[in-house]
């Protein structure tokens, strides 16, 4: 029989109260209840205590070298302390409402102790205590903590997975093929388990661990693989017949020439194009890549099938900037770009209606607008979307619904984060633009105090005579009494007064559209020399003149925002400048001021930030089809990840993979799947 038909009731221990509990906790079978793996061990492993920092957990052995003595505060809670030998130390053990032990410190009686070091005044504060003399000493060994609560307590639970293991040990199976197990040097299955539970050592239970890590995201993406395969044997998108000619005459009357990596990129997005099934691509890029023309081009090749195009961003400013870019890079081509955003007026939006429904609009750019249900295509074939991870699923997936299956481009310039996102719970294929375009340089950046801002402002003038432009950027808009933080309004003022001789502009998010427009216009057109902002500039602001960006207090900003803000300048021939204005009082804010120095390489600012953050800032709340691993972790498993992706896709492009049982039971299920059924996976 196998585990996960043998009730939890028939391992010895289990009474049906118990496993009443236990199935509060989702486990219903033995193989449930092996694969309930301790989130961390508890280290009764004995230490020296010249190798134990201040405030760390440490278990020690010794012998009771003086009486205790116990001290009561009121009626319930008590200090009970003695002397205790640990090697050559007299260490001072403290324990807090222990008064029941006082009979048996006995001098001269070994006891070993669990709890917290203090180095200075030889001080451990004792949260566990044992005496060998008892036997069943947990002292030398690592033990697994569970997830427990109710009647379910680490005790019974360590002791019911142990008689699990002796009862039904023998019963588990492998389940990944030989090759990989040999390819990754993988323990067996049996051995994992086992040792997961109960390791002998810390190299074993990683050991234990990789292989189960690699298991579980194995069988996950050879899930999205099979999702994938199905998909295309489905085939129910759209094949555009894009001429390769077409596109190469576009790109030759671009007034800049393709980088080898954006040609790369263009070449896969069209090869998508031309098949049956759907295109579902992410293009990943550094900021000032060129993932804005790498998106045009496609665009424009759908168009000149006969079908329309949508762009959705997730503001009316980077809407705007768009819109403005796709008719400089159209010009002369025939092919017609309307805006749809909130603000516009009754009638532009029933102009912009009626052409997108007639086919005299081949492609839409607007915000959250274009879903809404009175906005209909003639025929929609391909959906771009910029900074996906802005929208939500429900808004990307009702945009795509708009046409018939139509091809969809997703553009991120936040490489690691989000592709860790669609490896995890997306069914994407993987562009990545890896060059700068021709004569970009390398953006210097510098780290300065709040107290240095004259030098900043003599920075700005410099620049400014040079012909050259600057970006202040502000955290809030007006002043806060709770934050102490600039703010636009007030910076505004003071380098308007600091500097009488340039133009400065102010743009944030609560001005209205004519005025931001205008903030905008002015300083594309060089009338302005500074623009005050708020983050609204994060991202598709282009202004290939300015070459300076300062952050006003840093440290209120993530790694990728100030990423993002930086690339803002450098988009021109000038050296460019960007000047964080910080003093964080953190370890992590003053890290992050040392990483943007350091390097401006988006690929390894994001891996960085992903190390100080951790994945739940990235993924914020739990997204729809995000899943639940027992072991693994996004970030901290993320090359496993890959590796199970690449094995899993490997496996899936073979002939006959279907033909297991395991894999045609699979495939069944798929099908009868509600989401294949209807959406795709987003």
């Amino acid at each position: 029989m196998k585990l996960d038909q043998i009730p939890v009731r028939q391992v010895k221990g289990v009474s049906a109260q118990k496993e009443g509990e236990l199935h509060a906790f989702g486990v219903r079978t033995v193989a449930d209840l092996l694969d309930y793996y301790p989130f961390r061990y508890a280290d009764y492993r004995l230490r020296d205590l010249t190798e134990v920092k201040d405030g760390e957990k440490v278990t020690v052995q010794g012998f009771i070298r003086s009486m205790p003595a116990l001290a009561r505060f009121g009626r319930s809670k008590n200090r009970l302390t003695c002397k205790v030998e640990v090697d050559h130390f007299l260490v001072t053990a403290v324990w807090f409402n222990r008064a029941f032990l006082q009979d048996q410190l006995t001098l001269g009686r070994e006891i070993t102790l669990t709890g917290k070091w203090d180095g200075q005044r030889h001080h451990l504060t004792v949260s566990e205590s044992e005496f060998p003399d008892k036997g069943k000493a947990r002292t030398g060994t690592l033990q697994p903590v569970y997830s427990v609560g109710g009647g379910l307590t680490q005790p019974w639970m360590r002791k019911t997975i142990g008689q699990a293991l002796v009862q039904f040990g023998d019963l588990i199976e492998e389940n990944l093929p030989a090759p990989l197990i040999a390819k990754h040097r993988l323990m067996p299955r049996r051995n994992a388990v086992m040792l997961i539970h109960h390791p002998d050592g810390a190299s074993e239970g990683q050991a234990a661990r990789r292989r189960l890590v690699y298991e579980e995201l194995f069988w996950f993406q050879l899930k999205l693989q099979a999702y994938r395969s199905l998909t295309r044997e489905r085939g129910d998108g759209m094949a555009f017949p894009v001429d390769s000619a077409v596109i190469r005459e576009f790109a030759a009357k671009l007034p800049f020439e393709l980088t080898d990596s954006q040609k790369k990129v263009i070449n896969e997005i069209t090869q998508d194009m031309r098949h049956k099934h759907s295109m579902n691509r992410l293009l990943q890029g550094d900021v000032g890549s060129g993932k804005t023309v790498v998106a045009a081009t496609a665009l424009y090749a759908v168009v000149k099938t006969g079908h329309q195009g949508a762009l959705m961003v997730p503001t009316e400013i980077l809407a705007e900037q768009h819109m403005r870019s796709l008719q400089r890079l159209f010009e002369g081509t025939g092919v017609e770009v309307g805006l749809l955003t909130g603000s516009l007026t009754a009638r532009k939006r029933r102009d912009v209606l009626a052409g997108l429904q007639m086919g005299l609009i081949d492609i839409a750019v607007g915000t959250h607008a274009l879903i809404q249900d009175d906005v209909l295509f003639r025929s929609l074939g391909l959906v771009v979307t910029d900074e996906q991870h802005r929208f939500g699923v429900n808004q990307r997936s009702v945009l795509r619904r708009k046409g018939w299956n139509p091809d969809v481009l997703t553009m991120t310039a936040t490489p690691i984060p989000r592709t860790l996102a669609i490896t995890a719970f997306g069914d994407m294929d993987v562009s990545t633009l890896k060059e700068r375009p021709k004569g970009r340089k390398a953006i210097k950046t510098y780290w300065t105090k709040p107290s240095a801002m004259d030098r900043v402002f003599e920075f700005i003038e410099r620049e400014a005579a040079q012909g050259r432009q600057a970006y202040v950027i502000c955290p809030l808009i007006e002043e806060s009494e709770k934050l102490d933080v600039q703010n636009a309004i007030e910076m505004h003022a003071t380098i308007a007064m600091s500097l009488p001789n340039l133009k400065v502009g102010l743009l944030h998010g609560r001005m209205n559209t004519s005025e931001k427009d205008e903030a905008m216009r002015a300083f594309g057109a060089n009338e302005t020399q500074v623009l005050v902002a708020t983050t609204v500039v994060e991202v598709g602001v282009d202004v290939p003149n300015a070459t300076l960006m300062v952050i006003i207090d840093a440290e209120r900003f993530g790694l990728s925002q100030l990423h993002q803000l930086r690339g803002r300048v450098g988009r021109g021939e000038h050296q460019s400048h960007c000047i964080l204005v910080a003093d964080p009082k953190s370890e992590t804010g003053r890290e992050r001021m040392k990483v943007m120095t350091e390097t401006d390489d988006g690929f390894e600012v994001a891996r960085r930030d992903l190390d100080l953050r951790g994945p739940g800032d990235f993924f914020g709340t739990k997204q729809s089809g995000m899943p639940d691993f027992k072991l693994a972790d996004m970030v901290a498993d993320y090359e496993t990840l890959e590796e199970a992706r690449e094995d899993a896709a490997e496996l899936a492009g073979g002939e006959g993979f279907w033909t297991s049982p395991e894999l045609a039971s699979l495939r069944q299920r798929l099908l009868q799947d509600p989401l294949f059924q209807g959406e795709q996976l987003d």
